[in-house]
């Protein structure tokens, strides 16, 4: 059997339909997996090869394996969500897997294809289509999380790029990211480190990015907040982004205002799409540097009436509070814009609007 050029190696042990049910009913993030999982080799020699869909488990590397030394890894986050009529779709995976490309093109990895990407997705989601919830309700917000990613499993110790690499997709049920209901997060601004420089991995979707900002993130937590903001880490003077999220700022005039791509910036799939949302909700959406002393003059002032981070597991979450060393700065709670972009994103990813950016892809 194949489905998009994978070969199927179904798993002998699925999981019980009663335990798959049960799982669905409260998945939590990130907690719980299906049955199955997509590969496909990559060898100096050969090229990409050996499509396949297999039984998910532990993988066997070599304590040598590349990976574990020298950190070349990368990997993508999107979602596929289940609509009214049954079928299951996924948003922008096309952006995802350019985005995929430019992490590999920065950490020295094998670049894959669009149709090797996408077609890892739809080849698993179509094993595993019983694994994608069923909202109960519009505010219901589950979905199946897809976790591609690309990992160097060459045995060798030195410092080069690797000869042997293995691509993966994996697959998580899993409920909205913040349990309870979206609501004002609180943010730490990062005095003491920094997420990226200029010339470094800062737009790479890599694991080391993440693990150097999981200090900065305890810290923040330390200090009663839900996530850290980072800043340049030159000029100690600009907005770039929180540890896992992309940053906005409503202006009192109607526009929508971004840190812009500069290298160290992450270029969010979510980000991209709320540009063009803003654009079709009649605001006007800006690129560009925000310092800090920005941030704080204009909500004192009025002029910045809403901020709020947005990425692919949260979708779009207000910012209540800036807490630093030396001060508290509270925003307005209105967050009206945050809400409608919100609500427009997610009816067009769950089927309930009109998709007229040709954005979602049918897997099922």
């Amino acid at each position: 059997m194949s489905t998009q050029g994978f070969s199927l190696e179904p798993n002998a042990n699925p999981k019980p339909a009663n335990i798959r049910a049960t799982t669905l009913e409260n998945p939590g993030f990130g907690r719980f997996f299906t049955d199955h999982m997509a590969h496909v080799r990559w060898t100096s020699d050969a090229g990409w090869h050996g499509h396949r869909v297999c039984p998910y488990g532990p993988l066997t590397l070599d304590p040598a394996a590349s990976v574990l030394h020298y950190a070349q890894e990368i990997f993508e986050g999107i979602k596929a969500y289940r609509h009214a009529d049954g079928s299951v779709w996924t948003f922008r995976p096309e952006k995802n897997a350019a985005r995929f490309r430019a992490s590999a093109r920065r950490l020295a990895l094998p670049e894959l294809s669009d149709d090797d990407f996408v077609g890892a997705i739809k080849a698993l989601v179509a094993q595993d289509v019983d694994w994608v919830p069923t909202p109960a309700s519009e505010a219901d917000e589950s979905s199946l999380y897809l976790r591609p990613f690309m990992i160097a499993s060459e045995a060798f110790l030195g410092v080069r790029p690797a000869n042997e690499v293995d691509f993966y997709v994996i697959a998580s049920p899993v409920a909205a990211y913040f349990k309870g209901g979206v609501k004002p997060v609180s943010i730490w601004l990062s005095s003491n480190y920094k997420r990226a420089s200029q010339g470094g991995t800062g737009f790479a979707k890599c694991g080391g990015n993440y693990a150097a900002s999981l200090v900065a993130q305890r810290e923040a937590a330390e200090h009663g907040c839900d996530q850290v903001a980072f800043l340049d880490a030159a000029e100690n003077t600009w907005i770039e982004e929180l540890g896992g999220m992309n940053l906005f700022f409503v202006t009192r005039d109607g526009r929508l205002v971004t840190p812009r791509l500069t290298g160290t910036i992450l270029d969010g799939v979510t980000r991209d799409s709320l540009l063009q949302l803003a654009r079709d909700e009649g605001l006007t959406p800006e690129e560009r540097p925000i310092s800090i002393d920005e941030w704080r003059d204009g909500v004192a002032s009025g002029e910045i009436i809403e901020v709020f981070a947005c990425g692919t597991a949260a979708v779009i979450t207000p910012i209540g509070k800036l807490i630093s060393e030396d001060a508290t700065l509270e925003h307005p709670q209105g967050n009206e814009v945050a809400a409608r972009l919100r609500k427009r994103l997610l009816d067009i990813q769950y089927g309930r609007a009109e998709d007229v950016h040709g954005w979602l892809t049918k897997l099922a």
